[in-house]
C-alpha cells in the first residue's frame, strides 16, 4: 500500500523520454525513491559522491545512465519552475496589495479634491457677502479646529477618552483628509519604491505619512516600530512609565522620550505622551501617540534641564494585514519641534515637514522593510556576520556620535574651559565606560576619560554627498594618521601613547572593506584600514596598521535623505562583537533656502575681487545645489589619562582647527561654482560695484568723521578694497529702508555675525541687538541721520548662532555716493568685539 501511494505521488516524475529510441521510460516507486534520496544528498551534477551513491543502490543498476542523467536533469527543471511558481505567486500577492493601497490613495486623494472645491466654493460665497464682520465670523468658524481639551490623565477614564480622540484624529490623518497631503519632491511612486511618501502643505507644526507594503506580520511591525530607538538614530530614550489595559483590548501608555539634537547650536527635544495600541474592527493593528500637557507632566524638571519639550500631535501607525501574508503599514508623524528656541539659521530643521520625513517616517517603513528582507534571507553579509550584529554596529556608532555632539550631564559631560570665545567646544567625560560588555575585565574603566573636541560651521554652495565622499575617499587630506594611531593605541589596555611618542608615517594606503549595506543603499557599513609604518628601528617589524570601523551615509547625489555622515572608530584588527567604540566624525545638513531667497541679486560678493575664492551667490532659477546652505558639525572623541589631560586638550584643540581648516579648502575646492566665475549675480542697476563701495565707505567716513578709516598708504587704487576687508574691526552696511537689511560686511563682521555673504542679506538691522540694544540704537538713529555720524556706547549684540557678541564701541556713519549727497546706505564699525 505504501509502495502503490508513493508510486502515485511520484507518477508525474516517473516518465522520461529515453535518449536513443524516443519512448516514455517509466520508472518504479522505489527507483523514484532511491533518486530522489541521491537528488537531496547530492544536488550537484558534477558532485563524485553523487555517482558513488548511485553505483551502491542495486535497485538503480537496470537503469542507463544516461537516462539516470536525463532523470535529474528534469528533477532540477521542474524545482525551477515550482520555485519561479511561488515567487510568482508572492509577486503577484504583493502587486494585489499595492493595487489595493494605490485605490486606496486614490479614493482620498478624490475626496480631497472634492474638499477643496468645496472649500473653494464656500470662499467665493464668502466674499460677495456685503458684511464683512459676518464673513470674518463665518470664516473663523469655518477654518478652526477644536482644540485638543487636557482632560483627567490622571485616572484610566480620562486616558481612555484622550486615546479614543487621539486613534479618530490620527485615522483621519492616516486614510482621511484631515491634512493636506502633497507628494515629497524627489520620492516617485513605482516598481523599485519603498513606498508612498507625502507631507503636509499646509498645517500646524510638521507631518509626513508614508504607506508600503512589508512582508511581515501586523505584530511584529508594531513591535519594530513601538521600540524606537532601534530604528530612529535621534532617538536617545524611550520610558514606559505606566501601563495598563484599555478595556477594548487594547493597551495605554504614558511613555517619556527624549531625542538628540543634530548640531551643537541647539538643545534636544523631549516628549510626555499618551500611546494607545487596539485593534479595529476590521482586523487592523493601530499603534497612536499625541502629547499631554498640563502642570507636573513628565519626569521630574532635573532630569529634563538641557531640553525643550516639544509636542506631538496625533500620529502613529496603522497595520494591516494582507491575504497570503504580510501588511500593509501606514505612517504619520506629525510633531511641533518648537522652532523658537533655536537660532533662526537652522529653524528649516525644525519647521521643515520634509525633514521629518527624511529623519524619522522614511527610515521607520525602510527599517522595517530591512527586517522583513534580513529575516527571509534575501540579504548577505560580508565576514559571516549576522545582520543584527552589523546592524548594532551601525547604532553604536550612530549613538556615540550623537551623544558626543549633544553632551549630556547626565551621561558625565561637562565642558571644560570655555569662556565663550573659543571655536572649539572641549568637553570632557570622566565617567564613560567604553566596553559594551558585561564583562568588566574586557573594559576600559581604568581610563582617565574621554575627551571631546567639537564645533559647528555654515557652508554655502556646497553639496554635502560630494564634500562626505571626497572626505571617505581621501582621509589623507585631512586626517592626521599620528592622532589615530593615539587613539586606536589608547584603546588597547596598558598602551597610553601621546602623539609623537611613538613616530609613525601613513604609507598613503587606505583600503576599504565593505561589510553591509541598507536595503536602499542610503548608509554604508565598511571597515579602512590604514597602512602605517615605523619610523624607528627597533620597532620595525610590528605592524603599524590602524583600523577603523565606519559607517557612510548620504553620498548619493540623487537619494533624498535627512543629512550626510560620516562616522568612524578605531577597532581591533580581530573585530570582536563587543568592540568598545570611541565614534569621531561628521554631519553635513542641508537648510532649506526660505521663500524669499530667491533674491539673490541684492548681496555684493567681494570675495571675486579680493580673490580669496569663488563667487558664491546665484541667481534667481538657478539650479538648487547653488546658493544653498548647510551646517557641518564636527566631533572628534579622545581618551586620555588623568596626567595627559591637558596635553591631550590642547591636541585635540589643534587638530580639530586643522580639520576645520582642510574642510574649507577642500569645500571651496568641490564647490559647483568654482569653476564658472561667470554664474556669480550681476549688480542691480543702483549698486556700486564693490571696490567704488569700499571707496564711498572710507571717504564718507572721513568726510563725517574728520579721520581715516584705513592707513593712508592703503588708500589707492584695488588696496582700499583689499583693506577694508582684512580691516580688524567689524564694518558692515545695511540698507536705508523701512526695515534695514545688512547689504555688505568685511571678513570681520562675517565673523562677528557667523554667516556669509550671500546669507548676510537675509539678517536685519534690528535682529542683530536685544532689546536694550535696539533702544540704544533708537536714541542714537536720530542723531545719525542729523549730523552724518555717531558713536555708540559698549554694548552686546547677537550674531546668527544666537552667541552674544561684546563690543567695546562702535562708530555708524552715512555713506553718501559720488555726489556727496545721496545716502546709499548706512555703515557700522564694531571696535574690539569678541564672543561671551
Amino acid at each position: 500500500m505504501a509502495m502503490a501511494m508513493t508510486h502515485h505521488h511520484n507518477r508525474e516524475s516517473s516518465i522520461d523520454k529515453h535518449l536513443d529510441t524516443g519512448k516514455y521510460v517509466r520508472y518504479t516507486a522505489e527507483q523514484v525513491e532511491a533518486l530522489e534520496r541521491v537528488y537531496a544528498e547530492c544536488p550537484k551534477p558534477s558532485s563524485l559522491r553523487r555517482q558513488q551513491l548511485i553505483r551502491e543502490c542495486p535497485i538503480l543498476s537496470n537503469i542507463e545512465p544516461k537516462q539516470i542523467k536525463v532523470w535529474f536533469q528534469n528533477r532540477r527543471c521542474r524545482e525551477k519552475q515550482r520555485k519561479e511558481a511561488s515567487r510568482l505567486q508572492t509577486v503577484n500577492r504583493k502587486l494585489t496589495a499595492m493595487n489595493k493601497l494605490l485605490m486606496e490613495e486614490n479614493d482620498r486623494l478624490q475626496k480631497q479634491v472634492s474638499q477643496l472645491v468645496c472649500e473653494n466654493g464656500y470662499m467665493r460665497q464668502q466674499l460677495h457677502t456685503v458684511n464683512a464682520s459676518a464673513t470674518d465670523a463665518s470664516c473663523d468658524s469655518a477654518v478652526t479646529t477644536p482644540q485638543h481639551s487636557l482632560r483627567n490623565a490622571n485616572n484610566p477614564a480620562g486616558l481612555l477618552s484622550i486615546a479614543e480622540e487621539t486613534l479618530a484624529e490620527f485615522l483621519s490623518k492616516a486614510t482621511g483628509t484631515a491634512v493636506n497631503w502633497v507628494q515629497m519632491p524627489g520620492m516617485k511612486p513605482g516598481p523599485d519604491s519603498v513606498g508612498i511618501f507625502a507631507i503636509s502643505q499646509s498645517c500646524s507644526g510638521m507631518a509626513a505619512r508614508a504607506c508600503g507594503l512589508v512582508s511581515l506580520e501586523p505584530t511584529k511591525i508594531a513591535e519594530i516600530l513601538k521600540d524606537r530607538p532601534s530604528w530612529f538614530r535621534d532617538c536617545r530614550k524611550l520610558e514606559v512609565f505606566t501601563m495598563f489595559p484599555a478595556g477594548n483590548g487594547g493597551t495605554i501608555e504614558l511613555v517619556y522620550a527624549q531625542m538628540f539634537a543634530p548640531t551643537t547650536l541647539a538643545p534636544a527635544r523631549d516628549f510626555w505622551t499618551l500611546r494607545y495600541t487596539t485593534t479595529l474592527e476590521n482586523g487592523s493593528l493601530v499603534v497612536c501617540e499625541r502629547s499631554l500637557s498640563g502642570s507636573g507632566a513628565g519626569p521630574s524638571v532635573a532630569s529634563a534641564a538641557q531640553f525643550v519639550r516639544a509636542e506631538v500631535l496625533p500620529s502613529g501607525y496603522l497595520i494591516r494585514p494582507c491575504e497570503g501574508g504580510g501588511s500593509i503599514i501606514h505612517i504619520v508623524d506629525h510633531l511641533n519641534l518648537e522652532a523658537w528656541s533655536v537660532p533662526e539659521v537652522l529653524r528649516p530643521l525644525y519647521e521643515s515637514s520634509r525633514v521629518i520625513a527624511q529623519k524619522m517616517t522614511i527610515p521607520a517603513l525602510r527599517y522595517v522593510r530591512q527586517i522583513a528582507q534580513e529575516t527571509s534571507g534575501e540579504v548577505v553579509y560580508s565576514l559571516g556576520r549576522q545582520p543584527a550584529v552589523l546592524r548594532t554596529f551601525s547604532q553604536r556608532l550612530s549613538r556615540g556620535f550623537n551623544e558626543a555632539i549633544n553632551g549630556f550631564n547626565e551621561d558625565g559631560w561637562s565642558i571644560m574651559n570655555c569662556d565663550g570665545t573659543e571655536d572649539v567646544i572641549i568637553a570632557i567625560n570622566s565617567g564613560k565606560s567604553l566596553s559594551n560588555s558585561s564583562n568588566l575585565t574586557t573594559g576600559l574603566s581604568f581610563l582617565g576619560g574621554v575627551l571631546c573636541a567639537k564645533a559647528s560651521m555654515l557652508l554655502q554652495n556646497v553639496p554635502p554627498a560630494v564634500l562626505v565622499r571626497f572626505l571617505r575617499e581621501h582621509r589623507l587630506e585631512w586626517a592626521d594618521f599620528n592622532v589615530d594611531a593615539y587613539s586606536a593605541a589608547s584603546l588597547k589596555a596598558g598602551t597610553y601613547t601621546y602623539p609623537g611618542m611613538r613616530p609613525t608615517s601613513f604609507t598613503g594606503s587606505q583600503i576599504i572593506m565593505p561589510l553591509g549595506q541598507t536595503v536602499e543603499h542610503e548608509e554604508l557599513l565598511e571597515v579602512i584600514r590604514l597602512e602605517g609604518q615605523s619610523l624607528t628601528q627597533e620597532d620595525a617589524f610590528l605592524s603599524r596598521d590602524i583600523h577603523l570601523l565606519q559607517i557612510c551615509s548620504g553620498i548619493d547625489d540623487n537619494a533624498v535623505g535627512a543629512c550626510s555622515e560620516l562616522v568612524f572608530a578605531p577597532i581591533d584588527e580581530m573585530f570582536p562583537d563587543d568592540a568598545a567604540l570611541l565614534p569621531s566624525g561628521f554631519r553635513i545638513i542641508p537648510l532649506e533656502s526660505k521663500p524669499d531667497s530667491l533674491a539673490t541679486n541684492r548681496t555684493l560678493d567681494l570675495t571675486s575681487s579680493l580673490e580669496v575664492g569663488p563667487a558664491t551667490s546665484q541667481a534667481a532659477g538657478d539650479s538648487p545645489s547653488q546658493n544653498a546652505r548647510s551646517v557641518l558639525t564636527i566631533a572628534f572623541q579622545f581618551p586620555f589619562d588623568t596626567n595627559l589631560q591637558d596635553n591631550v586638550a590642547t591636541m585635540a584643540r589643534q587638530y580639530v582647527r586643522s580639520v576645520i581648516s582642510s574642510v574649507q579648502r577642500v569645500a571651496m575646492a568641490i564647490s559647483p561654482c568654482g569653476s564658472s566665475p561667470t554664474i556669480g549675480p550681476k549688480p542691480s542697476p543702483g549698486s556700486p560695484e564693490a571696490l567704488t563701495l569700499a571707496h564711498w565707505i572710507c571717504q564718507s567716513y572721513s568726510f563725517h568723521l574728520g579721520e581715516e578709516l584705513l592707513k593712508s598708504e592703503s588708500l589707492g587704487g584695488d588696496s582700499v578694497l583689499k583693506n577694508l576687508w582684512q580691516h580688524q574691526d567689524a564694518i558692515l552696511c545695511c540698507s536705508l529702508k523701512s526695515v534695514p537689511v545688512f547689504i555688505f560686511a568685511n571678513q570681520a563682521g562675517l565673523d562677528m555675525l557667523e554667516t556669509t555673504l550671500v546669507a548676510l542679506q537675509d539678517i536685519t538691522l534690528d535682529k542683530i541687538f536685544d532689546e536694550l540694544g535696539r533702544k540704544a540704537l533708537c536714541f542714537d538713529f536720530t542723531k545719525l541721520m542729523q549730523q552724518g555720524f555717531t558713536h555708540l556706547l559698549a554694548g552686546v549684540c547677537m550674531s546668527t548662532m544666537g552667541r552674544h557678541v561684546s563690543y567695546e564701541q562702535a562708530v555708524a556713519w552715512k555713506v553718501l555716493a559720488a555726489d556727496a549727497k545721496t545716502v546709499h546706505c548706512l555703515a557700522f564699525s564694531f571696535i574690539n568685539w569678541s564672543f561671551l
